[in-house]
């Protein structure tokens, strides 16, 4: 649940608050009319810090009526990822105290943009992650009141290009996107015992009622019938067969287009047969993640009411060690007839959604966008704090590049020339699945998929590296960052 959200054009002059953040814009100096001046002005003196260094390092007092007070400035020359990086330091010193309601003063030129990055960093770090304590006395934000909003501010500047001049407008949306990423996140840091595929399925089906979405599900069964090799070789090692491939459905009457988003869903992977060792295998509970970015994109897009339509595809399966689990050098046939040889069991990811994604291109969409957590190598390449991403043309990856600026989740574009795939040539079969050196497998794996995906769609292909993140990321604080769904949300209205 996220925090309700009120509106006021001004700082009363008594201000009841028990946690209040002041966001300025860099200066030199401090502002006399700022709140609480006179008590931030004694805290740099016996920090001996300068007023500008508060773009860098955001400090927290308690006044006289004890409220504590927190104070950042803003440098709006700096990149999207470091105002929020900045914005979300700032917030965790009141967020520590886990208080019910935190009050947000923002002020100049530059104050819609502030209240923006204050407010969605409010509503994501404010609300709880499911835990499974005995006793969990956590408390969640409840609510902000937002000091500074004047409808006569230029709106219309703001990231959410496209709106009206109404700052309710603009949060409307903001809080679609905050509600799109807690999903994502909630999802993906549940235990594997309580996400299994079939438990997943249920969860998925009570969205599709609550959002009007279009239901379609594809069991071990149909997909056997269809000749999903790719897919069956993978879900058949677990014990029961719940794995399956699920598709919804969001349709506006408006639409011009039409978006594909396919979502790696593998609920825990044990590596299969090629076992991952317990450093490895810790996690991997979150190896669904790609499947839960495409849930929160399209439960934002149903909330702004985009007008588009979309297909959301997720590849729900584990991968599990079993007398009928899949094996080094068999070889399967897909849905599309090419035949795979495999050569590792924990390149599972890259099966499931060789199947999926000839599904969702089968439908002719004007775009496809998939989001896994494919590969180890894309996570050597880039560490927990990029994505990497690949596109059917230069000009979709550098799009995809720039979407990732302006939203603060970002994305690097790799390479995937034709002469790339000829280590994947194989002698008894059409294409090997991988290859066993593990060189440059983020490449290998896009080069793989691509043989797929159907009638030339245009196609984004986004490895998660950034899904797990030490000490959080960007605009969130948790290790699990729900990163993509801002991104996604924004490559949507970016193309519609």
């Amino acid at each position: 649940m996220l925090a309700q959200l009120t509106l006021f054009p001004a700082l009363p002059k008594t201000l009841t608050a028990t946690h209040l953040l002041v966001l300025l814009p860099k200066n030199k100096t401090l502002p006399k009319d700022a709140p609480y001046a006179a008590l931030l002005a004694s805290v740099l003196k016996r920090r001996a810090m300068k007023a500008e260094e508060l773009a860098k390092t955001p400090v927290a007092a308690n006044a006289a009526n004890g409220t504590l007070v927190a104070w950042a400035m803003l440098d709006f020359e700096k990149d999207t990822f470091t105002l929020q990086s900045q914005t979300r330091k700032a917030l965790q010193l009141l967020l520590a105290e886990q208080p019910k309601a935190i009050a947000i003063a923002v002020s100049g030129s530059q104050a819609q943009r502030a209240a923006e990055l204050a407010v969605y960093g409010a509503w994501v770090n404010g609300a709880l992650l499911p835990v499974h304590k005995k006793k969990d006395e956590r408390k969640a934000l409840q609510k902000i009141d937002l000091y500074g909003v004047n409808k006569s501010v230029d709106w219309a500047s703001a990231r959410h290009v496209g709106l009206k001049s109404d700052p309710q407008q603009i949060f409307d949306a903001l809080r679609a996107q905050a509600a799109g990423n807690l999903l994502c996140r909630e999802l993906t840091v549940l235990p594997p015992n309580e996400l299994t595929p079939g438990a997943y399925r249920q969860r998925v089906k009570k969205l599709a009622t609550e959002n009007k979405w279009k239901h379609e599900e594809f069991d071990m069964k149909a997909l056997r019938k269809m000749g999903a090799g790719a897919f069956v070789a993978v879900a058949q090692g677990s014990d029961n067969d719940d794995a399956a491939i699920v598709h919804l459905t969001y349709k506006h009457p408006k639409a011009k287009q039409t978006v594909a988003l396919v979502g790696k869903g593998i609920c825990f992977d044990t590596g299969g047969h090629n076992l991952k060792p317990s450093r490895y295998m810790h996690n991997m509970h979150e190896d669904m993640n790609g499947s839960a970015v495409s849930l929160g994109i399209l439960l934002a897009a149903t909330q702004q009411k985009l007008a588009l339509n979309i297909d959301c595809w997720l590849a729900l399966a584990q991968n599990h060690i079993s007398p009928k689990a899949y094996k080094q050098n068999d070889i399967v046939k897909a849905l599309n007839g090419t035949y795979i040889e495999i050569i590792h069991t924990d390149a599972e990811g890259r099966m499931v959604l060789a199947d999926t994604l000839t599904l969702a291109s089968r439908a002719k969409p004007d775009l496809m966008i998939d989001f896994a957590t494919l590969t180890g190598s894309m996570a050597m390449a880039l560490g927990a704090r990029y994505s990497g991403v690949f596109g059917t043309t230069d000009e979709l990856a550098q799009r995809a590049v720039s979407v990732g600026k302006q939203t603060g989740e970002r994305l690097c574009a790799f390479p995937q020339d034709e002469d790339y795939e000829s280590a994947l040539d194989s002698k008894v079969a059409d294409i090997k699945q991988c290859t066993l050196d593990g060189e440059a497998d983020h490449i290998l794996a896009t080069r793989f998929l691509k043989r797929f995906v159907e009638h030339d769609t245009p196609w984004l292909h986004v490895d998660l590296s950034a899904s797990h993140c030490d000490g959080g990321l960007g605009a969130v604080g948790t290790e699990v960052t729900g990163f993509g769904v801002d991104w996604g949300v924004a490559m949507l209205k970016a193309g519609n």
